[in-house]
């Protein structure tokens, strides 16, 4: 009985370690195609060995487009999926020796805006919330106006109905920044107008304790 535990243990302490162990590259090839429905698993296992013999990874895609992943290290990708789509991914540690995968899709449609979810290194999706509490909205991209400038502002936001936010993951460290794309989508007199009451830096979260954290 003391065996059949113990082997128990040992099984749990391999599979766990060895789910732990996968990298970026070997979690982008294993990753469901219902999750890609754009690039096909070949797609994907032929980017990874184009980069392995220091080619670039272009592929044909399912739909006879381009697809190009254009960084991979051991825990960020980078691909560009289509002429108006991008994913970032990013595997992220855990407070419990696990980790989760941050995907963030980005399109131009028609300005940059991101959508981002969390997985398992099984792939199986996981509740946005738990890693990134609250996201900024589009108040937190504003200056405070001088008093005498508020009511222009108020006029600038009303043809700023729309909110559009691009998200990015670091290639090189655990953050993830917001970028206010909405003055993308207006006219240009519009836009120049309202670009001085912004703030002119992406708004940067920084992964903290198992979640993304606003770094103020």
């Amino acid at each position: 009985m003391k065996h059949s535990i113990l082997l128990a243990f040992s099984l749990a302490w391999l599979i766990c370690n060895c789910v732990q162990a996968q990298t970026m590259k070997e979690l982008f090839v294993h990753m469901p195609d219902t999750l890609s429905l754009v690039m096909t698993d070949v797609n994907r296992a032929d980017c990874v060995d184009f980069l392995d013999s220091n080619m670039k990874a272009s592929v044909t895609n399912r739909f006879n487009r381009t697809s190009e992943v254009t960084r991979l290290t051991d825990d960020y990708l980078r691909a560009e999926v289509t002429e108006s789509s991008v994913w970032e991914m990013r595997r992220l540690p855990t407070g419990d020796s696990t980790a989760v995968i941050c995907l963030v899709k980005t399109v131009k449609g028609p300005v940059e805006d991101s959508h981002i979810r969390f997985y398992s290194t099984a792939w199986q999706e996981l509740p946005t919330a738990d890693y990134l509490p609250a996201m900024p909205s589009a108040d937190d991209f504003f200056l405070t106006p001088a008093p005498e400038k508020a009511d222009s502002l108020k006029q600038l936001r009303l043809k700023a109905y729309i909110t559009f936010i691009k998200a990015s993951l670091s290639p090189e460290g655990n953050n993830l920044s917001f970028t206010y794309t909405t003055p993308d989508y207006m006219n240009r007199d519009d836009r120049e107008k309202i670009i001085p009451y912004l703030r002119r830096s992406p708004i940067v979260y920084v992964w903290r304790k198992g979640r993304f954290v606003c770094d103020r």
